[in-house]
């Protein structure tokens, strides 16, 4: 079936306890020495959190090889940070004074001599560098190498019911290369193996909505089904379409002409050139132009079956459609990883940035914080500062499990929505009316009871929670600038009394039971692969239709690029320019609709499923009047788009 999750990205190691200082990219710059003397420096977060002393199982075998990359900190890493903030803060002079990629790279890139340095201090210790970029040099070789360049031993560790290898210290650097390293990624080999020459896939099977439906919220009431909070309740909406999302959102005559947007995933629809043209052309979005759509693509792909990858086709799918339903002028790059592992995403991002390839970043996919370290989080923010210097915001899902506790047992957010760098998009459920008229949004939190077998009353109504928007405070990354005095301090400091980053920053349709209508070609019982449209939902949804939003404001402001848009989001806080999302927008009851699901997920040969879903209930996250951790500031009503034609 179908999936309404964000797609996960995997990760390669679990979280290091060690906090992440918001703007700062202090990894790998000189400052504290490793112990064993004054000429080196350390890495910080290169030792995961599961690698103690408990756990140790003593030295990894000296030939057991290594792959890791080592990133370069560049020319000035706090200065990329400072003229990041600068350029994106509605308040400095600097504002909106973006660099090109190239001056970019010239002013804060690593140098020429930085990458010689760097490689040559790799090479004696006997590594063998298998690529270098603007980014990073990878390099693979022995364990005995390795602990030679980096000053630490590596150790197998138990973790779980598994053993990995990891550093048995923070790995470290000579101080005679004057801070050029970053950090170091791939020392621990948690938790896969690389495989090589994968093919991809064919499509996933196919899944279809049941049904009966409404064609806009409320048009079609379950009334034969037991009622829901004193009343008869309507189905699920078929799916919303594209002039019904403008609509809520307050589009106007705005498409996005002459913004380009890129979109992030693993791995490439075979299909997704015909699937886009098919959809628009059925529900009357505007035709593609010729290059309006198109894909970067790696030489190959690896970890297809580990990753799922004809899931991600979906995926794929589902940002595409929404991104040129909301915003059908603007230009899409989709831009595909190699695989789901962290150094390929990155390797996507870089590419945008590296080649300006669009002005906004839409990405359906993420992580738990626990699974994310220190290394990688430097890693993705050093990319997201060069793309906020050159005028190039980045939007990712928030996730779709609530706090997470229900998930894993631990109430945390997701990552990488979780940097001070990105802005993180929540979700809500959405209800639009006849006449595509804007009724409400509650914050996307649902609870599914089911249908009792004399099918007259809701079986443990209102039931358990199923899914619901991401949100809550990180454990590791500081408060950002931009949301104090906007974000409650009892969220802020709820994991520490200096304050914390909150997720999310802003909002939009999520809820798979007011969800989006998608069309992608399937594989159908009889092996057939057929075009065929499904309801979906998930902050995977939410993510690409604020960046069309986006597109249509960066239209209204002229075509000047809103860059990283958080200190903006928060400055408008409290205005007309956002819904402000609660629980409960509608008085005196609280909110359901009935679905009835197949069995199968494509006909009626194993029956239906029928259950009511509770909407406003995530977990033990609320949205509520003001900023929120389900909903953020809200999301954009009819003012916001205008309100950049101001800046």
């Amino acid at each position: 079936m179908r999936s309404n999750r964000a797609t996960r990205r995997a990760g390669v190691s679990m979280a290091a306890t060690l906090p992440l200082l918001a703007g700062a990219l202090a990894f790998g710059i000189p400052a504290a020495h490793a112990a064993d003397g004054p000429s080196r420096d350390t890495l910080s977060g290169t030792k995961p959190a599961w690698a103690t002393a408990t756990a140790d199982k003593g030295a990894a075998p000296d030939s057991s090889q290594v792959s890791a990359r080592v990133y370069l900190a560049g020319r000035d890493a706090k200065g990329l940070a400072a003229y990041a903030r600068s350029v994106s803060d509605p308040n400095s002079a600097s504002y909106g004074k973006y660099l090109s990629a190239k001056k970019t790279q010239a002013r804060f890139g690593a140098t020429k001599a930085q990458v010689a340095a760097v490689t040559s201090w790799l090479r004696s210790a006997g590594l063998k560098v298998t690529g270098t970029t603007q980014h990073y040099v990878s390099v693979t070789g022995d364990v005995a190498a390795a602990e030679k360049a980096f000053g630490t031993q590596l150790h197998n560790f138990t973790k779980g019911k598994k053993t990995y290898r990891a550093p048995s210290k923070t790995a470290s650097a000579p101080a005679a290369l004057n801070g050029a390293v970053l950090t170091v990624t791939g020392l621990d080999n948690a938790p896969h193996k690389a495989q090589h020459a994968d093919q991809l896939p064919p499509p996933d099977a196919v899944f279809k909505n049941a049904g009966p439906f409404s064609s806009y919220y409320g048009s079609n009431t379950a009334s034969a089904l037991p009622s829901a909070y004193g009343k008869k309740i309507p189905y699920a909406v078929q799916g919303y379409t594209g002039k019904q999302l403008r609509a809520a959102y307050g589009a106007g005559s705005r498409t996005g002409k002459n913004v380009r947007v890129a979109i992030t995933d693993a791995y490439a629809s075979p299909t997704i050139a015909y699937d886009a043209a098919t959809y628009a052309a059925k529900h009357g979005d505007a035709k593609y132009s010729t290059s309006q759509l198109r894909q970067v693509l790696p030489a190959g792909y690896t970890k297809t079956e580990e990753c799922g990858a004809a899931g991600w086709y979906g995926e794929e799918t589902l940002d595409v459609e929404a991104v040129h339903a909301v915003a059908p002028g603007a230009s899409i790059t989709y831009v595909g990883a190699a695989s789901c592992y962290d150094d390929d995403l990155l390797d996507s991002l870089s590419k945008i940035v590296d080649g300006h390839l669009a002005d906004i970043v839409s990405n359906s996919w993420g992580d738990i914080e626990a699974n994310q370290t220190p290394d990688l989080a430097a890693a993705y923010d050093q990319v997201f500062q060069f793309g906020a210097v050159e005028g190039i915001g980045f939007y990712f899902s928030s996730g779709d499990n609530g706090d997470e506790v229900a998930n894993t047992g631990t109430k945390q957010v997701d990552t990488p929505a979780n940097s001070a760098w990105v802005t993180a998009v929540g979700g809500t459920s959405l209800a639009v009316g006849k006449g595509d008229k804007y009724l409400w949004e509650t914050g996307w939190g649902t609870e599914k009871a089911s249908l009792s077998e004399d099918g007259k009353s809701w079986t443990g109504f209102p039931g358990a929670f199923t899914s619901g928007a991401g949100g809550g405070t990180s454990k590791t990354v500081a408060e950002p600038y931009y949301q104090k005095g906007v974000v409650p301090n009892a969220l802020a400091k709820a994991n520490n009394a200096a304050g914390n980053r909150v997720v999310p920053d802003i909002s939009a349709i999520a809820d798979p039971n007011t969800g989006f209508k998608v069309g992608q070609t399937q594989t159908f019982p009889d092996g057939t692969e057929q075009y065929s449209e499904y309801r979906i939902g998930g902050t995977s949804l939410a993510a690409p239709v604020i960046a069309a939003v986006q597109a249509l404001a960066q239209e209204a402001r002229g075509g000047k690029a809103i860059g990283f848009a958080n200190p903006s989001i928060y400055s408008k806080a409290g205005s007309k320019a956002y819904h402000d999302v609660t629980d409960h927008p509608v008085k005196g009851s609280g909110l359901a609709v009935a679905r009835v699901d197949f069995a199968n997920g494509i006909d009626a040969a194993d029956g239906l499923l029928t259950s009511v879903r509770t909407l406003g209930a995530d977990s033990s996250l609320k949205a509520v009047k003001g900023y929120d951790d389900v909903t953020g500031v809200g999301s954009p009503a009819p003012g916001y788009v205008s309100s950049y034609s101001r800046h």
